[in-house]
């Protein structure tokens, strides 16, 4: 085995180390520079990848805040409108029940001047019938005939006490 014979292993040495050489001088010279560019190259992507990750990053939570503040004010004006809402029907329902007094109250009021009305018909009604029958009893008490003239007479004189006699009662 001529490998390992002394003599043939130190050339053998000497020819590795120029050929090692060589080659690190051929890689250094024509493989290295592409693949260090390469590694630069992948290098500057991962970095400018991670600052855009945290520009980012630093967007999404900067949007955050102002869609929780908008929310935040989107819950407060929802809250206001909701206490104007509240107010409002509030108001109305006053509004309401104070129409309806004022209805109820005028009612009562055309009611009661239409009792009158009725009760002061009533009275007359009967004050007619009052002197209707007086002259009646009048008629019959006298067993005497009456003139038209006298009748008349007779009638508004008895309407005229029947009134005196209520107005004096009512006093």
């Amino acid at each position: 085995m001529p490998q390992f014979d002394s003599h043939f292993f130190s050339s053998l040495i000497f020819w590795e180390l120029i050929s090692f050489g060589i080659l690190l001088w051929v890689l250094s010279k024509f493989a290295l520079p592409p693949i260090l560019e390469a590694l630069e190259t992948r290098e500057r992507k991962i970095r400018d990848s991670i600052d855009q990750a945290e520009q980012n990053r630093t967007s999404a939570e900067q949007r955050l805040q102002e869609y929780e503040a908008k929310l935040r004010g989107a819950a407060q004006e929802a809250e206001a409108i909701v206490v104007e809402a509240r107010s409002k029907a509030q108001r109305m329902l006053e509004e309401n029940e104070q129409r309806l007094r004022t209805e109820s109250e005028r009612i009562k009021a055309e009611t009661t001047q239409e009792i009158e009305r009725a009760r002061q018909k009533a009275l007359q009604d009967i004050r007619g019938e009052a002197a209707d029958l007086a002259l009646l009893v009048a008629e019959k008490v006298l067993v005497r005939s009456l003139s038209g003239d006298d009748s008349r007479r007779l009638a508004q004189e008895a309407l005229q006490a029947v009134s005196a006699d209520s107005a004096s009662g009512r006093a």
